[in-house]
């Protein structure tokens, strides 16, 4: 009891009892959802049955992260109004992915009866050798530990800042917390959660800019304090912004298409008919958002100025601690642990999904029983988590870099790849895996190259993928016969359902 004392001493009461009443309604929920994940079908994708307001939230805060409130802000803080082409390129992105992919992938994926992107991989190009789930899940796996593992570097970086908590401690408090609430409900609690976190998100990302506007003395000194920054969205006379900056942080959006964890969501949904409401909800949740936190740099520089790049990402906590009274900011912090917490349930089920689905129910037991490969998933879900917690307890960059390296992973090894599963009929099994170890080496090649500097690593390993895909499709002329008839009655059955009338 002393111990816990120690930990919490020199915290506000009220800050604290409104986050950590936050902490235990997440658990909660976890919990009430325990009994409806009883298959996999349920515990992966929750049935099928996700409705608007669900899907375009749980989508949303799963995507956003706490780089939305932290990494973001942060970077802008420190490179001016240029970073801000990542928020458009993103907020670009999200449109293309409801419009381009999401129809698609809820439609074909429910043909082949696919409930990772694994899966729908290897069943969309008929691969028999296997090598096209085995890459993939490897690079999920990869890549979502890292992505997870920056999630707890935020939620450490909030504990430590705002409650004076020890940075490792606090990684291994958020650890716990999304741990339970995952491992109990799945999917379901995943989406719910989302939807409340989403909310929160929502809401609080939009009063601190406007408070902090007041108390840095309004618009005419944050444009003063900014002057020094770069306001610039554009190359030209007092600019040091180029094309080649604007396009290196604009290629964000290309992520989109790839991101396993925001295409589960689109998977999971009731019904196509849905998605023009949840393409709206969606968007105006994304645009809102990111302005808010491009917002929150600007407001951010007449109050705190000269933040080093060690602090640049806590200014959104310091404006908290600063503007706001103890039970207000435990709230608030609360909507930071929400962005965190949102996407890191997220990437850890993904993650599990493919090593449950694609790997022992594939390799170790083909005959695993339904309760058996839920458990199962439970149990990659606990290795998973304690692997990205090491990782995070020994953090050797920023939230924002951390996140920009697993994002563009995930772009360039699967977004050609989704794509053409969804627009090409003559694409074979060799040109996506190939497509995807090409993309996937050539981005990862780049960032250790130190090209990254000139243009961020997702572009070149895209267009790699990309390439690599139509060279091959060239070799491998054949199509199969049974591929191109599923792809023709996948087209009619989507284009017979846009023609129906939306579902409310």
């Amino acid at each position: 009891m002393e111990t816990i004392k120690n930990i919490f001493s020199g915290v506000e009461p009220g800050t604290l009892t409104a986050f950590v009443g936050y902490l235990i309604l997440m658990v909660i929920i976890g919990a009430l959802f325990c009994k409806k994940s009883n298959t996999l079908d349920e515990y992966l994708l929750g049935g099928r049955g996700m409705g608007s307001w669900v899907t375009a939230l749980s989508a949303q805060a799963s995507d956003m992260s706490g780089w939305l409130l932290m990494g973001l802000p942060g970077a802008v803080y420190l490179g001016g109004m240029g970073d801000a082409w990542v928020a458009i390129g993103l907020a670009i992105g999200t449109f293309l992915n409801w419009i381009l992919v999401a129809p698609g992938l809820r439609v074909y994926t429910a043909r082949c009866n696919s409930l990772t992107l694994s899966t729908f991989f290897a069943e969309r190009f008929k691969d028999p050798s296997g090598m096209l789930r085995l890459i993939s899940s490897i690079i999920i796996l990869l890549f979502f530990t890292i992505y997870a593992a920056s999630g707890l570097v935020a939620s450490g970086k909030l504990f430590n800042s705002m409650l004076k908590i020890d940075y490792r401690t606090a990684v291994m408090i958020g650890a716990v917390v999304v741990l339970l609430y995952t491992l109990l409900g799945g999917y379901l609690a995943v989406c719910w959660t989302d939807l409340l976190q989403g909310t929160l998100m929502f809401v609080v990302i939009i009063i601190v800019p406007l408070v902090a506007l007041n108390a840095g003395g309004g618009i005419s000194n944050v444009i003063e304090a900014c002057s020094g920054k770069g306001l610039h969205l554009f190359p030209g006379e007092g600019s040091s912004l180029t094309w080649l900056s604007i396009i290196s942080c604009a290629v964000w959006g290309l992520g989109y298409f790839g991101q396993p964890h925001i295409l589960s969501r689109f998977m999971s949904i009731k019904s196509v008919k849905l998605l023009p409401k949840t393409t709206s909800i969606a968007m105006t949740w994304v645009i809102i958002s990111l302005t808010c936190a491009v917002a929150i740099a600007l407001t951010a520089m007449p109050i705190y100025k000269n933040l080093d790049s060690s602090q640049a990402e806590n200014i959104f906590i310091y404006m908290i601690r600063d503007l706001f009274n103890p039970w207000i900011g435990g709230v608030m912090l609360a909507a930071i642990m929400a962005a965190i917490m949102s996407t890191i349930d997220s990437q850890l089920l993904v993650t599990t999904s493919a090593l449950t689905e694609d790997f022992y129910r594939r390799i170790i037991r083909r005959n695993a029983g339904t309760n058996e490969a839920v458990w199962v998933s439970r149990c990659f879900v606990i290795i998973i988590t304690i692997i990205a917690t090491l990782i995070a307890l020994f953090p050797n960059d920023t939230i924002f870099n951390i996140v920009k390296f697993a994002w563009g992973g995930f772009g360039a090894a699967f977004g050609p790849v989704v794509l053409v599963a969804l627009y090409s009929k003559r694409t074979t099994w060799h040109s996506a895996l190939a497509g995807m170890i090409t993309g996937t080496v050539v981005m990862i090649t780049w960032y250790l190259l130190g090209l990254n500097k000139y243009m961020y690593e997702i572009l070149p390993g895209f267009v790699a993928n990309f390439i690599a895909i139509f060279i091959t499709n060239l070799i491998c002329r054949k199509t199969d016969e049974t591929l191109s008839g599923d792809f023709e009655a996948y087209r009619k059955e989507l284009k017979e359902l846009r023609k129906k009338t939306p579902e409310e």
